[in-house]
């Protein structure tokens, strides 16, 4: 398998992880965390439809490298986790607990720039 393909199955499986995690948490009753903007989160992932994506990562990266195609995925979900980066900073007291994994997320993202260059 090349390096390119689990690059892209791994950024996959920390989007499902992303999503299950803003899931579990609006499920907990948590009191630092406000339901309300986790809830804009859910909104913004289903809105740039981070399932999809990652389910497309998934199974065009699973046998062969479509190079073209991963490209325009990932640009797709930068654009998204990029919105959501934004919300986080400006409500960070409520949402701190998210960053992390924003953080792993985007820098899976940048290390497909280095593979278009």
């Amino acid at each position: 398998m090349q390096p390119e393909m689990q690059k892209a199955i791994i950024l996959a499986e920390n989007i499902n992880g992303f999503i299950k995690f803003v899931q579990n948490q609006r499920n907990k009753n948590n009191f630092r965390i406000d339901n309300n903007k986790l809830l804009q989160i859910k909104f913004l992932i289903e809105e740039y439809k981070f399932q999809i994506v990652a389910d497309e990562l998934i199974r065009i990266n699973q046998f062969d490298w479509d190079e073209k195609y991963t490209l325009y995925l990932v640009e797709q979900f930068k654009k998204g986790i990029n919105i959501i980066d934004e919300y986080v900073k400006n409500n960070y007291n409520e949402l701190f607990i998210i960053t992390a994994r924003l953080y792993t997320l985007k820098n899976l993202c940048s290390s497909f720039s280095k593979i278009a260059s």
